[in-house]
């Protein structure tokens, strides 16, 4: 005998769930490097998401180590997303030095007063209209010059390196902590008739005397 099934108490029907668009998550920054020459090694530099810059800039100083070339502390950094560039002077431009303005006017910021690795040497170039001295890096036999750093935004660095007329040009130079910046230096060409002044240790100092 088949009995009647009740039917029981309806089911509530849940909303359906909401589901929230999360973003993706972010990536991380990579690189490769290989070793130097052609040695079967090399290193991968991992850093987090939106780190790319820093991970560039780390492997490009591992290149330059594996090279051989002189590696001192970065010479530009990112600053409230504007690049710095730090440049060292040791002529005209140095503070209370008429020319001093061409960087003042660009909004050059003076960071610091110091000295130059002790591998420097130091001329008074002949011929020129403004007095005016040639950095020449010598190594070891030679010694610290007075030097003022300042930092200066992207491009007003590129349109005062626009303006620098030979023999002078801008290079690298090595400070006495073992940094390295952007700085005048001078084509050796240039100082074969000039006065040497490395022993007065600095710009100044030479124009000082002078007077």
């Amino acid at each position: 005998m088949l009995h009647p099934v009740r039917p029981g108490p309806p089911r509530s029907r849940r909303p359906p769930r909401l589901r929230a668009n999360r973003p993706p998550a972010p990536r991380s920054g990579a690189r490769r490097i290989p070793g130097p020459g052609r040695t079967p090694v090399g290193i991968s530099l991992v850093a987090p998401a939106f780190a790319d810059r820093l991970v560039c800039r780390l492997g490009s100083r591992y290149e330059a180590h594996a090279r051989g070339e002189p590696v001192g502390r970065p010479e530009a950094g990112a600053e409230g997303g504007r690049q710095r560039i730090r440049l060292a002077v040791a002529g005209p431009h140095l503070s209370g030095q008429p020319p001093n303005h061409q960087l003042t006017a660009r909004g050059g910021r003076l960071v610091r007063a110091c000295w130059t690795a002790p591998s420097y040497r130091l001329y008074a170039l002949a011929g020129a209209s403004l007095p005016k001295p040639g950095l020449v890096h010598a190594g070891g036999a030679a010694a610290a010059i007075e030097v003022e750093v300042r930092k200066l935004g992207l491009g007003a660095f590129g349109a005062f390196v626009a303006e620098v007329p030979p023999p002078l040009a801008i290079g690298s130079v090595e400070l006495d902590d073992g940094g390295v910046v952007k700085g005048f230096v001078c084509e050796e060409r240039a100082v074969a008739d000039a006065t040497e002044i490395t022993r007065h240790g600095g710009w100044r100092a030479w124009m000082s005397r002078k007077a």
